[in-house]
């Protein structure tokens, strides 16, 4: 069960993440690394950053729990559903609205030209937001069927919508494919919702919605109104009691991203287009590996320690642990050692010069630094949320982003956009360290003394080196 959710998860992952490259390869391409893909990626970060929240788990560790013990689901998940689209359809309106002084805020070293160009992005960059939470409540309900091929396969079409974008726009200004970019994600995440209604047709959520009205409105009989609308006004708000901790949660990295973005935009031109580009490669094997294993880890962690089985957890988190233990670290160590010839592959033309790989493949290597503390993280945290902990791994959260935020501050002086993806990955360690402290150090020097897979690891690390200082040595080195 957990390795079909797995592969499932992390196959849909890897064919996102392989049109993404594709997207990235013609952006940097058509738009280089200036001030043009700058302008896209500041537009871009605020609906891109909710989409990870959402998508990486904090509404479905609150959702799921939620809609299983709900007397009423329909009406659970209709209001829910309701109370968000309103949120976010006033947002957006607020954002169109007064476009300017957000983006000011956004992106404060911009000059005012720049602010003035890049305004309209952000207004219409930031609808993403509202179809990306749809896209999110409905693969929610299907994950309660432990149906996972829609949702993990959906940001494909958003990667697809804007591949065609930058394929119909080679010819034109760069101003205007920025521009004609920005509708295409809006398009993609209309695609996205679109392939979800297939299953959630075909499992008859439509009709669970449906009856969700019904749930919802005034019944003829008074008592029998008052208990069904205070079944599901308590269930929603114990919903939101664990929503909010677990959105903070959930976004540590994603927070500290948008915040480096912040802070890149008063060093120079590039350096927003140096951290976007390496945090997309940075972001590949956690999110084939990490965020795959703990979807389909979750539900069954959960549900062990629902029913006071520990040690069946134990031995659950156990396999997990070890198999991304050595999947990251793969990762890891081959990413540093070739990252020069990794951005060279994947970025080097066009637009893109020598000199912005060599500073981009410094902060891909400085982000990979962080790949295993944040990637092993996310597992150990699904205890905490299993146990309804929420509010204690939001504090946890909190305290990395603080720290890592510190170290932005002070380390981008000296190193520039490096500093910042440093900084990024001092924070991963400090979320490891603080949730393995809460999970129980014993418990993980349990899990963590296995010599046949230490030997194993080690060997895989040992050989992996020998293979790519050899290839380096004798066959290609940039």
């Amino acid at each position: 069960m957990f390795l079909r959710g797995f592969f499932t998860n992390s196959s849909g992952i890897l064919t996102s993440r392989i049109l993404g490259f594709f997207r990235d390869f013609l952006t940097a391409n058509t738009l280089g690394a200036g001030i043009y893909s700058d302008m896209f990626f500041v537009a871009f970060k605020l609906p891109n950053l909710f989409r990870r929240v959402f998508g990486e788990g904090a509404f479905n560790q609150s959702f799921l729990p939620g809609f299983f013990k709900a007397r009423f689901r329909g009406g659970f998940a209709l209001k829910i559903g309701l109370i968000f689209c309103v949120i976010l359809l006033l947002l957006s309106l607020i954002v169109t609205l007064f476009s300017m002084p957000i983006t000011k805020l956004l992106a404060f070293g911009f000059s005012d030209e720049l602010i003035t160009l890049t305004a309209p992005l952000v207004a219409i960059n930031f609808w993403y937001l509202l179809l990306v939470f749809i896209v999110t409540f409905l693969g929610a309900m299907l994950q309660y069927k432990r149906n996972f091929t829609a949702w993990a396969y959906s940001p494909a079409l958003l990667n697809l919508a804007m591949i065609i974008a930058l394929l119909l726009v080679q010819n034109s200004n760069a101003y205007d494919a920025v521009l004609i970019l920005s509708y295409a994600v809006l398009a993609g995440g209309i695609a996205q919702i679109a392939l979800h209604f297939i299953p959630i047709y075909r499992l008859g959520f439509l009709k669970l919605l449906l009856c969700g009205f019904r749930e919802l409105k005034d019944s003829a009989n008074s008592l029998h109104k008052q208990n069904r609308k205070s079944s599901i006004n308590t269930s929603v708000k114990d919903f939101f009691k664990q929503f909010f901790p677990a959105m903070l949660g959930s976004s540590t990295a994603q927070i500290a991203s948008f915040i480096d973005t912040l802070l890149a935009s008063f060093l120079a031109s590039g350096s927003i287009s140096y951290l976007y580009y390496a945090n997309r490669l940075f972001q590949l094997p956690l999110a084939i590996f990490a965020i795959a294993t703990s979807t389909a880890l979750f539900p069954l962690v959960a549900k062990y320690i629902k029913e006071s089985k520990e040690n069946e957890a134990i031995k659950t988190l156990t396999k997990s642990f070890w198999l991304l233990l050595i999947l990251l670290s793969i990762c890891t160590l081959g990413g540093i050692l070739l990252r020069n010839e990794i951005i060279w592959l994947l970025f080097e033309r066009g637009k893109f010069m020598r000199t912005d790989t060599l500073i981009c493949s410094s902060v891909f290597g400085a982000y990979l630094i962080g790949l295993l503390p944040f990637g092993l993280a996310k597992i150990f945290s699904l205890w905490l949320y299993s146990k309804g902990q929420q509010i204690l791994a939001a504090k946890i959260s909190a305290i990395s982003l603080a720290i890592g935020t510190l170290f932005s501050l002070i380390l981008m002086q000296f190193f520039g956009a490096m500093g910042l993806a440093l900084a990024g990955s001092i924070s991963g360690f400090i979320v490891f360290f603080l949730t393995l402290h809460h999970f129980g150090w014993q418990t993980f020097f349990q899990i963590l003394w296995n010599p046949k897979f230490i030997l194993i690891t080690c060997g895989i690390l040992v050989l992996e080196s020998l293979i790519i200082l050899a290839f380096k040595q004798y066959i290609f080195s940039l």
